[in-house]
This record gives C-alpha cells, structure tokens and sequence, in this order.
C-alpha cells in the first residue's frame, strides 16, 4: 500500500485586527501568520475499502465527520467520484483548541496529501479554492512560507518574502476555546483603518524588534481573556520574564511571547514550566 508521512504545522498571529462582520456571519480581517516549528505528524495509506478512516492519538479529536482532514478527503472523494478510500494518521504535537490552528494545518496537509496519494493533480489555485470551503485558516498552511499577511475571512493570503526568524515561548493553559464562541462575544468598535500591518512588516524587515512588539496587537485578546480572566495573571507573568511581547494566538488560549533568542526563550520556559505544563519554545518555519 502507498504511504506518505507529512508535518503538519503550527502557526501563531503577529498581528489580527477585525474589521467588520459580513453578510455571512464571518468577520473581515487583517493578520499577520507566522508558521513556527511546533509539528504534528500525518501519515496517509491508501486503502482498497471506499472508506475513510481517521486514527488519533489524543481523546478530543473527532474521527468522523466532525473532523477537517474529514471533510477534506470526502469532499475530494465526492468531487473525483473516487471509489478508493484512505486511512489517516495523526499525532498530535499541537495543542488542541489553542488558537495555534492545528485542526486547519492537519486539513491542509491532508489536501497537499491526497493530491499526490490519489494523483489529482490539482493546482495551487485549485487546492486554495478546496481550502477555503473547509475553514479560514486552512489555506495559509497551503503555501511554502514562513509569513503571510491574510485578508477577507484569513483565507485570501499573500505570501510575505521575509528571511526574519522570530524566537517565542508559548505556554497554552489547559482550557479549550473555540473560534465560534470568541467571535459570538466578540463586541466591534469602530475604529480608524490603520497600516499599522504594513508598518510591522518594514520594521520586522530590518530586525527592529522594538517596533515590532509596539505594533503587534490581537483584536480578539479582550474577549479570551473576558472569558478566562485567569490569562491576564499568566501574560502579566510573561511581561515581567522580559518578553519583547506577549499576546494571546488567534482566538486563544496560547499565549506567546516574543523574544530575543533561543537562550532567553529557554531561561523564561524553565521559570514557566514550575506552573505550567505545556510551555514551548518555538522559532519561524
């Protein structure tokens, strides 16, 4: 049987300022994503059985329709009229549920997946298209780059030609908190429309880490930390670890400082880890 093993990584928001809500129910943004090099494994087999079956090492992942990876191997079987079917593999690195997009980066990596395992020879336009059906951020794992700013829903990305390599510590508290539910609270508030992403992007160009930290911004931090307060006291712990920044990931709960190095990074872990169980230390990929 034909087997391919993949890395499926993590990402974290420099930047994510909400502009509206649409029509849909969605909401129109600005981010700034960074893949950084915080992995879970995928192994897909090709399968004589028109089934699909998806195995999972961690207890809240769904194996069934519930799933991302799910919906991406039945949409492509329906579309492609396939009468074979898949079994997949995952183990889990990334914490579920974070804010850090581990289910959206499974998804993707499953299309990059079975485009070469049922030899559908889809583009990248076309597999973006798939993408943006399945969920927001899928499409941005699509790309080979370290950085992209992502427009609309997050799913219209431009791939950013940055060499910068960023240092983080992430420490993701053991809640679960799921996008819908950080953008059901959300409250909008009018504000002006800034460049202050672009403006983040020159200084990240000229290693001016200074700047960066004083425009990096998460619209959706006050709502998280609305409904665990308990992020507060571990961002305030961070700041006072002399992180660059610190910020709550996306819709949370992973909370990531920046810093300056990887010895820095390891020095704030090992203070962290005396609290916390799942502190990482994590780089641009």
């Amino acid at each position: 049987m034909k087997k391919i093993l993949l890395k499926s990584p993590a990402k974290v928001n420099l930047y994510l300022r909400i502009i509206n809500r649409r029509p849909d129910g969605f909401h129109n943004l600005v981010t700034i994503f960074e893949r950084i090099n915080l992995f879970d494994s995928i192994e897909l087999k090709a399968i004589k059985e028109n089934k699909i079956r998806i195995y999972c090492d961690h207890k809240d992942v769904p194996t069934g329709p519930k799933n991302l990876v799910y919906k991406v191997a039945q949409k492509l079987k329906d579309d492609f009229r396939l009468s074979q079917g898949v079994e997949i593999r995952i183990v889990k690195r990334i914490p579920v549920a974070a804010g850090m997009a581990g289910g959206s980066s499974n998804a993707a990596t499953v299309i990059l997946g079975l485009n070469r395992l049922w030899n559908l020879r889809l583009s990248q336009a076309k597999m973006v298209a798939y993408a943006s059906q399945i969920g927001s951020d899928v499409a941005f794992f699509l790309y080979d780059t370290s950085w992209a700013l992502g427009t609309q829903r997050g799913e219209k990305i431009r791939p950013l030609k940055l060499s910068r390599k960023l240092w983080h510590v992430l420490v993701i508290p053991r809640i679960k908190l799921y996008a819908k539910d950080v953008y059901g609270r959300l409250k909008l508030q009018l504000t002006k429309k800034s460049d202050d992403a672009n403006i983040l992007l020159q200084h990240l160009k000229k290693n001016r880490l200074d700047a960066v930290s004083a425009l990096m911004t998460n619209d959706l931090e006050s709502t998280v930390m609305e409904i665990y307060p308990q992020l507060k006291w571990l961002k305030m712990r961070m700041e006072q670890l002399k992180c660059f920044k610190v910020l709550v990931s996306g819709s949370g709960p992973c909370v990531y400082g920046l810093v300056s190095s990887r010895t820095e990074a390891l020095r704030i872990r090992k203070i962290l880890n005396q609290k916390y169980s799942r502190v990482f230390v994590a780089q641009t990929f």
